[in-house]
């Protein structure tokens, strides 16, 4: 089964930002709860310092993931953005 591993790391300006606009969370949280309802986004974590996150796709390619990414409320505060093609093993 294949997934898509999407990395982030925030740029510290931005996280900055984020926490003086609540926002944004409130709005980057809107598209994580549509996205798991449509059954495309299968995990998401967020670092205990909340500076990167880690999101695992199914059922979509790499294109796709890519412009869902980049809607983002977050998007312009993003510093680095890793995508892995994984297989699921179990």
């Amino acid at each position: 089964m294949l997934r898509i591993l999407v990395f982030i790391t925030l740029s510290d300006n931005g996280i900055e930002t984020i926490k003086s606009n609540p926002e944004l969370p409130k709005k980057e949280t809107e598209f994580v709860n549509l996205w798991k309802g449509e059954n495309i986004l299968e995990n998401f974590y967020i670092s205990v310092s909340k500076k990167s996150a880690v999101l695992i796709f199914k059922d979509i390619d790499e294109a796709k993931c890519k412009e869902l990414i980049g809607i983002l409320p977050y998007f312009p505060y993003m510093s680095k953005i890793e995508y892995h093609d994984l297989n699921k093993q179990f």
